[in-house]
């Protein structure tokens, strides 16, 4: 971890691990976390994180990065980049080398080339239709492909010709032997070997034969020794087929799948394929838009990664699927920033404030902390005859209402400033209040009046001349459903077409120098970051990550 000490966890993941070490049935933990480079991770993908680096480092073992690259067609650098970003970012360190399944290639054909010896393997002519067709279904059991007994010298042959590139894309296919009639879908001769003539993006043209994610998973395992095989339900069903090549290949090890309950969060849609489609038909900016539920979005939201483990901590690791409320993502992420992120001011709608007991061109420097529990030091704000606060803090007549609001006669505070009494104001021909003139109650810098006459509130603000402008860039859920893409509608429909607007805000001239993805509370009015891309000190863009209240809602 970067910057936290890891959280201890006992789910039940962590207490078969204690237990196996605790047996000798494994000296050392070794798991692994092996996405496939075809999209950039999302929320699901952090849970799965956060546990297998989790429990490798609780039990000082390790963890594997390995990309599942057996789909050359979907995949690209641009991914795996990404990938590797992400896991970082999190504040997680793999074991040694980043490892590819494609690194196993050779041995996985000699795998294949070892079973089809055995006769547990054959190559089947049937298209990929027949195959489907030829399975059966969950009530009935399948058939026999007619190419099921071919001999193990032809099988040889045929699939030394497929390698060779003989044969087009979909002609033929090498299938494990098992058994057409068991209930278990995924044990009906599966395929192992497929025919795809595609660029690899690590090992090139060497292979126009890719081996089946069902086939290369549980090898890989064995090959780098991973102890747990830590997946999501939805591959318990395989889990049988992932046990019979263990069983049936001179393997070098023996790891044991274990299966958990898969993150869903409402408002939210985590397939890769549609969100692939949101960045494709341009309803977002990239899979990095803020209100998209990537690690990476996210991560230009303003979540921390601090914030993302405690999220997963949070809601913990079960045998079961279940729907969690978006707001424990935002709980953890607020109760995070509360604690933690520096304050600032911005006004967002600026109203401006003449001080007419100034004279012109005065400026002052006051110092204010950015936090006011921890030690993250103090800026310089200046203080000029000109500011602006925001418009809702003007009232142009009192009520108990806007009691704390600046108002005619009354007094405010401005925050780490001095006390301003209001004078007049002017307005424009629509009836708005443009200006707003005041005094300054002299001695009033972290004091009271002497006169005994309070002020009403606090108001933020900032200085009318020596402020920068910044743009604001402010997000809603993407989705207006909290089930999006669990409707008999298409997900579309429920697309939130505002959920991006933009606007300007006059900020303390400091923040525009800040580091990309610093984050901030702007008091008053919600969590901001830094753009990771686009901030710079010419021009300023934040990110609005989460209001200030519970009932601000966040991400889609």
């Amino acid at each position: 971890m970067t910057d936290s000490n890891p959280s201890v966890s006992n789910n039940f993941i962590a207490k078969i691990i204690q237990e196996d070490l605790s047996t000798g049935k494994v000296q050392k933990v070794v798991t692994r976390f092996p996405p496939e480079p075809n999209g950039y991770l999302h929320v699901g993908h952090a849970k799965s994180i956060c546990l297998n680096f989790g429990v490798a480092e609780q039990f000082g073992g390790e963890c594997n990065l390995r990309f599942d690259d057996t789909n050359p067609e979907k995949e690209n650098q641009e991914y795996i980049d990404a990938i590797k970003d992400d896991v970082t970012w999190l504040g997680f360190q793999w074991a040694g080398e980043i490892h590819y399944a494609s690194d196993y290639f050779d041995q996985l054909h000699d795998w294949a080339v070892y079973l089809i010896g055995e006769g547990k393997a054959y190559v089947c002519d049937l298209s990929p239709d027949e195959i489907r067709e030829y399975r059966g279904t969950l009530t009935e059991p399948g058939k026999n492909s007619p190419y099921r007994e071919r001999s193990v010298e032809e099988n040889l042959d045929l699939f030394a010709r497929m390698r060779a590139g003989e044969f087009d894309e979909g002609t033929k296919a090498l299938r494990a032997k098992i058994d057409m009639s068991s209930p278990n879908m995924n044990l009906r001769d599966p395929i192992i070997y497929r025919i795809r003539k595609a660029h690899h993006h690590q090992t090139g043209d060497k292979w126009c034969i890719y081996p089946t994610y069902d086939y290369t998973h549980g090898q890989s395992d064995a090959i780098e020794g991973i102890t747990h095989s830590v997946c999501t339900l939805e591959f318990e069903d395989h889990k049988p087929l992932y046990n019979w090549f263990i069983a049936n290949l001179p393997v070098p090890a023996t790891p044991t799948q274990y299966e958990f309950g898969r993150l869903n969060l409402d408002y939210t849609v985590t397939s890769k394929r549609k969100l692939k489609f949101l960045v494709d038909e341009a309803v977002v900016a990239g899979w990095d838009d803020p209100r998209m539920p990537t690690i990476s979005g996210m991560r230009r939201r303003g979540f921390t990664p601090r914030s993302v483990r405690n999220f997963c901590d949070m809601i913990g690791v079960t045998r079961s699927d279940g729907m969690v409320d978006v707001a424990m993502l935002e709980h953890a992420l607020r109760d995070d920033l509360n604690k933690n992120a520096p304050r600032a001011m911005a006004v967002i709608k600026p109203l401006k404030v003449v001080i007419e007991n100034l004279p012109e061109g005065h400026i002052e420097q006051l110092s204010a902390p950015f936090h006011p529990e921890l030690d993250l030091g103090s800026r310089d704000m200046p203080f000029t005859r000109e500011l602006f606060i925001d418009q809702d803090d003007f009232k142009e007549e009192y009520s108990k209402k806007f009691k704390k609001k600046f108002t005619p006669g009354n007094r405010i505070r401005l925050r780490f400033g001095y006390v301003l009494e209001c004078i007049s104001y002017d307005k424009d021909a629509d009836g708005n209040v443009t200006l707003v003139r005041a005094n300054l109650i002299e001695n009033t810098l972290g004091v009271d009046p002497e006169d005994g006459v309070k002020p009403k509130g606090v108001v933020h603000w900032v200085s009318a001349s020596e402020c920068k402008t910044a743009e604001l860039r402010q997000y809603e859920r993407l989705f207006t459903h909290p089930s999006p893409d669990k409707t008999d509608g298409d997900f579309m429909e429920y697309v939130n077409r505002d959920s991006l607007t933009v606007t300007t805000a006059m900020i303390e001239p400091a923040l525009a120098d800040v580091a990309a993805e610093s984050n901030f509370q702007f008091e008053r009015e919600g969590y901001y970051v830094a753009d990771r891309y686009d901030h710079s000190p010419s021009a300023p863009v934040f990110n609005l990550t989460i209001g200030l209240r519970e009932d601000k809602a966040l991400l889609g």
